[in-house]
């Protein structure tokens, strides 16, 4: 399959009447979904797509396209939770919100995923309206979260475009100095500061300090 920029909808269920179901419920949303009927072919489809990191210290690249994921808890083969695990490990999770598809049994083992990090579960059988109000706001989540890191991105980028220099003067700004300190805990000329300022101010496309600082939250 190719990955589109249209919101997309995963189940991944062994249960082709469930897969069928959850797709025609989707498609009068307007909602596309596309089926899974194992967690390793779910599986094998996102490495295709996102390979994971070679290099373990390095993390592992993260979807681009917003996303969510209708997951059931039981499944032959790789359980619904141990995908979870590998999702949260990867981080996908955060990017595409899981919701847990489960049968009564299991509801307390879905509500220990929440704790953990699955955006929510729904017991079966459930209610069709309200499955799809949460699937709209994950996928609402999803896009806010991948806006964000692609802000992230780009910041990390302006970031290394500054000098040494102007990092040091870009942090004594943050801290709310003047120029006059800057200059004296530099050892500079409050002239050369301005200098810096503005190139940082430029970089970083801001026009105030208090901008810079806004900007900078992106990163906390």
């Amino acid at each position: 399959m190719n990955l589109t920029d249209t919101p997309t909808v995963f189940i991944v269920d062994d249960d082709a009447s469930v897969r069928d179901g959850m797709a025609w419920l989707l498609r009068t949303r307007r909602l596309l979904s596309v089926p899974f009927k194992s967690a390793e072919s779910f599986l094998d489809m996102l490495n295709a797509h996102i390979p994971p990191a070679q290099d373990p210290a390095t993390p592992s690249p993260l979807p681009s396209v917003a996303a969510c994921i209708l997951l059931d808890v039981r499944m032959p083969g790789m359980s619904g939770l141990a995908l979870f695990e590998h999702l949260l490990l990867t981080g996908v999770a955060h990017a595409w919100p899981v919701i847990f598809l489960t049968g009564h049994a299991d509801v307390p083992t879905a509500v220990d995923t929440v704790k953990r990090g699955a955006f929510d579960f729904c017991e079966k059988p459930f209610s069709d309206n309200t499955l799809v109000d949460r699937v709209e706001q994950a996928l609402g989540l999803s896009q806010e979260r991948l806006t964000t890191r692609r802000q992230q991105q780009c910041l990390r980028t302006r970031l290394s475009e500054l000098t040494e220099r102007e990092h040091d003067v870009m942090h004594l700004v943050l801290e709310g100095l003047p120029n006059k300190l800057i200059a004296d805990q530099l050892d500079i000329s409050v002239r050369t500061v301005e200098v810096h300022r503005a190139r940082v101010f430029e970089k970083m496309d801001v026009k105030s300090a208090v901008e810079l600082a806004n900007l900078m939250r992106l990163l906390s």
